[in-house]
């Protein structure tokens, strides 16, 4: 008398139930990814200098720049308040996808 290895074990779910899991959480991860890229997401330099505004899929949309942040004799601290205000902007996407998709993926690095 042979037996055959129990391959449905895995907590009682059998392969068609974890294909089906997979795509529902697959669904649910897409949804997720669609909200955060439709909202905007604002990075502001210090004394709000400079706005820039971008997408949730990482397109800046705007950027605006306060006169008093353009000194001709200074063009170093205009492209300083440009980087700061553009790495913001990119942070607050990282931060909106990490808690919006970390839940997904916890664990699994």
């Amino acid at each position: 008398m042979s037996r055959r290895p129990n391959f449905g074990g895995m907590g009682g779910m059998n392969m068609q139930q974890m294909m089906k899991q997979a795509k529902k959480l697959q669904a649910q991860m897409a949804e997720e990814q669609e909200n955060i890229t439709a909202q905007e997401f604002t990075g502001k330099s210090a004394d709000d200098l400079v706005i820039a505004t971008f997408s949730g899929d990482r397109q800046l949309k705007d950027l605006k720049i306060n006169k008093e942040a353009i000194d001709p004799d200074d063009p170093d601290m205009l492209q300083d308040l440009i980087i700061d205000a553009v790495n913001k902007g990119l942070s607050q996407i990282d931060k909106a996808t990490q808690a919006s998709l970390g839940k997904y993926t916890k664990g699994l690095m």
